[in-house]
């Protein structure tokens, strides 16, 4: 039997994770003629590349999701979804609440229908989010302080996540970069994971707002299992049947 070379195992193990979709360790160590150990430590550096997602038995390959704009850019990305969406998530923001309001498209278009409220209190770590409410009558608004990123226009880092200690929350309401039923809740921006986590921790009731181009999709880093929000809001094109699994999950989901 022909040996091959670890870079050889490699490559031939990623073309057919791209034909596939999967494979196994047994097939691989019948391939290439080695043991399953040495399967595994293959499947676990090529997982630990972001390259492969590590299954029972075997890996599958990851569908991942491009590079994300700036969140002015995606202002005027799937803008109808999203503009829909912001309306049902608004509808869920009561007087006299405190709701945190994370950064992104979405989330802007939300702060742009809360000018009605009154005795709100909106905490956010969003510049562009603080400013659309920032002269809103009944509105207190808290900006978290932390490590500006520019992209986003939004603070991050362990000055923020400090400074979520120190306020109790009614509902969150944030976005997500890829929502996957495989992989849970997924982000591209490493620095932001662990306050994503903390964030989604803040409250019993943790409402997502996404689009149907987030759904289906994977990102880098993991933040957290579907499970861990209340409500999905997305829009009505979103795939029936990923909805119904998440709904599946406990999730209320609502395509508006």
């Amino acid at each position: 039997m022909t040996a091959f070379l670890k870079e050889e195992r490699i490559r031939i193990t990623l073309e057919t994770l791209r034909e596939r979709g999967k494979v196994t360790v047994p097939e691989l160590s019948s391939l290439f003629g080695v043991s399953e150990i040495t399967i595994r430590r293959d499947l676990n550096e090529l997982a630990g590349r972001g390259l492969v997602r590590r299954a029972h038995g075997g890996a599958v390959y990851r569908v991942e999701s491009p590079p994300e704009p700036s969140v002015i850019q995606r202002m005027q990305e799937n803008r109808p979804y999203k503009q829909r969406i912001a309306h049902a998530a608004a509808r869920l923001i009561n007087n006299d609440e405190t709701i945190f309001l994370g950064s992104g498209s979405t989330t802007m278009y939300i702060a742009q229908r809360l000018v009605d409220r009154k005795g709100l209190t909106v905490v956010t770590n969003s510049i562009p989010v603080a400013s659309e409410i920032a002269t809103t009558d009944d509105i207190t608004v808290i900006v978290l302080g932390g490590l500006l990123r520019p992209s986003e226009m939004s603070m991050i880092g362990h000055i923020t996540e400090v400074s979520l200690r120190e306020v109790r929350l009614d509902k969150v309401i944030i976005g997500m970069r890829a929502i996957s039923i495989k992989d849970g809740l997924t982000n591209d921006y490493l620095p932001e994971v662990m306050m994503d986590r903390a964030i989604l921790h803040m409250a019993s009731e943790v409402i997502l707002v996404a689009d149907c181009t987030k759904l289906g999709k994977t990102a880098s880093a993991f933040v957290a299992p579907i499970d861990r929000i209340t409500h999905l809001i997305t829009n009505q094109e979103a795939d029936p049947e990923i909805l119904a699994s998440i709904r599946a999950l406990g999730v209320d989901v609502l395509a508006v």
